[in-house]
């Protein structure tokens, strides 16, 4: 089947078209169309995402990334359909110009050859989520398509199976369940038992910030622009061990796979206090230590979740899952099958939000496009 994809949860505007196959025991995916528009550099100034300014780039970018994507699927035929102009306008009045911007690129164009529609509709920052909602309505309405509802965050537990470089899937068929996997970014850092596709537990979470969230504050901390996870690794690659900076290793000897970034964090603002005037040199050994906690804290958790439910393979996802430092600390000291997502992939994107777009399809959680469907901007994977 053949998914249209769109994510528009926190500062990506994405769409991406895939063809997908082998139902639940051996999901297989081919990406015939991926897009996406960035908005880092809009929100930079405000040293985070700016929900109203992200609402408003995503209403501007999707007809952009619609069009260009169906083009580079082939499915972009000029000609003319009986479209329902009402509804599709009543679908997107809550977005000033979004209606008439899509209308005039859907109004030339035959049905392209699409058999659902996915959209992200939670968790992210409401005002986001609801432009990506109205659109995928708008396009359903128009083509006479089922919507498919996907969770955010089960989108990045399914980003390590494709390799889109080679345009592979990873052989599901050898997995072993029950699996294990560590979603870490800007908004979340969890561990979720995966007893199969679509059926999930949380065992672990973060009681405070999110790893993602505590790369950013220490990297404001230390003076570095937004996003400061990217900034924080480049600092680390030149840092050394340094006496004078060392850093707590929060919860590592808890009874459970909890988390806590707040009072790591809060170590940093006291430490660079206690400082003074930091030199650039303190700064790279103190992101490195701030690196290696992080890592050291993660690597300690997931091995005694991988004993405790004698896991065999461990999936990683989210944007933090880009950093190269803790990639190599996981497939070097962890004792299981690691699948880590292509960079491009750890980060927001639509592609894995069609690919868990194509589970919930197999599930039959698709919706008919006159359906009320609604932001859930705190959805929670396996709660």
């Amino acid at each position: 089947m053949k998914i249209l994809s769109i994510e528009t949860s926190c500062d990506e505007t994405a769409i991406s078209i895939i063809e997908a196959s082998g139902g639940f025991k051996n999901p297989s995916f081919s990406v015939l169309a991926n897009n996406l528009i960035s908005q880092i550099d809009i929100h930079k100034e405000f040293g985070g995402v700016y929900p109203t300014l992200a609402k408003r780039e995503h209403a501007k970018n999707l007809p952009i990334i619609l069009e260009k994507s169906l083009k580079d699927a082939n499915m972009f035929e000029e000609g003319v359909e009986n479209l329902d102009k009402e509804k599709i306008f009543k679908a997107l009045e809550r977005e000033e110009g979004l209606a008439q911007s899509l209308w005039e690129i859907i109004s030339k164009i035959k049905k392209p050859d699409i058999e659902y529609i996915a959209v992200t509709t939670g968790p992210g920052l409401e005002p986001a989520l609801w432009v990506g909602i109205s659109f995928a309505k708008a396009l359903a309405l128009a083509w006479n398509l089922p919507i498919v509802p996907v969770n955010h965050m089960e989108g990045h537990i399914l980003s390590p199976l494709l390799n889109t470089e080679k345009g592979e899937t990873a052989d599901v068929a050898k997995f072993e369940f029950p699996m294990l996997a560590l979603l870490i970014s800007g908004g979340h850092t969890e561990i979720i038992l995966i007893k199969d596709w679509m059926n999930y537990e949380k065992i672990g979470q973060t009681v405070d910030d999110a790893v993602g969230e505590a790369f950013d504050k220490v990297a404001r901390i230390l003076g570095l622009p937004y996003p400061g996870g990217p900034k924080i690794s480049e600092l680390a690659k030149e840092g050394k061990e340094n006496e004078k900076i060392k850093l707590p290793r929060p919860m590592l000897k808890s009874d459970d796979f909890n988390f806590s970034f707040s009072g790591l964090k809060t170590a940093v603002l006291y430490l660079v206090r206690d400082l003074g005037k930091i030199t650039d040199e303190e700064k790279k050994d103190l992101a490195k230590e701030f690196e290696t906690a992080v890592g050291d804290v993660f690597i300690y958790k997931l091995k005694k979740a991988i004993e405790k439910y004698n896991i065999k393979n461990l999936l990683i996802g989210g944007g933090v899952a880009a950093n190269t430092y803790l990639r190599e600390r996981f497939q070097k000291e962890l004792p299981v099958e690691i699948l880590l997502p292509e960079k491009d992939l750890a980060t927001d994107n639509s592609v894995m939000i069609a690919m868990a777009g194509y589970l919930g399809v197999l599930s039959k959680k698709e919706i008919s496009p006159d359906s009320e469907v609604r932001a859930e901007s705190g959805w929670s994977v396996g709660a």
